[in-house]
């Protein structure tokens, strides 16, 4: 497993700025997985909440984005300068066991796992908890469109 990446090591790598960039920090990856965290599910300027809150359903998010920081760090460890652009195009086995989640205070857990990964597409499995509380899982899929 790889050492901990602050957000400055890895932030330029993918296409989400400023507060559209969930994820705070990058625990532990290795060629199959990472683990990132983030407290944005806090923020008042978290670009995803609603006057109600910020619903479950946008972890969904939290984990394509971790799927792109490990893509984006994967390319890297391989010598790449830049990673490929990813589209997001299907979610399935969604799984939300709570309904908002602005009100958990300190960090969630956001993890991913690659099922496979080619130069067009890959599928990873996400995972969302708070304090060891599973709040979202599924299984997403993104293309990688040719320039």
């Amino acid at each position: 497993m790889a050492p901990h990446r602050p957000k400055t090591d890895w932030a330029a790598l993918i296409p989400h700025a400023g507060s559209m960039c969930l994820l705070d920090g990058v625990l532990a990856w290795d060629e199959r997985t990472i683990h990132a965290i983030s407290e944005s599910q806090a923020r008042a300027d978290n670009p995803l909440r609603s006057a109600q809150g910020l619903h479950a359903v946008h972890l969904a998010e939290y984990g394509a984005q971790a799927m792109a920081v490990h893509g984006a760090l994967l390319a890297r460890a391989s010598g790449a300068q830049t990673a490929r652009p990813g589209r997001l195009v299907s979610l399935r086995d969604v799984q939300l066991f709570v309904e908002y989640v602005d009100h958990y205070d300190g960090h969630l857990d956001v993890h991913a796992e690659c099922l496979q990964a080619s130069e067009a597409s890959a599928q990873y499995l996400f995972r969302v908890e708070h304090c060891g509380q599973l709040l979202a899982s599924g299984r997403a899929a993104v293309i990688h469109p040719e320039s």
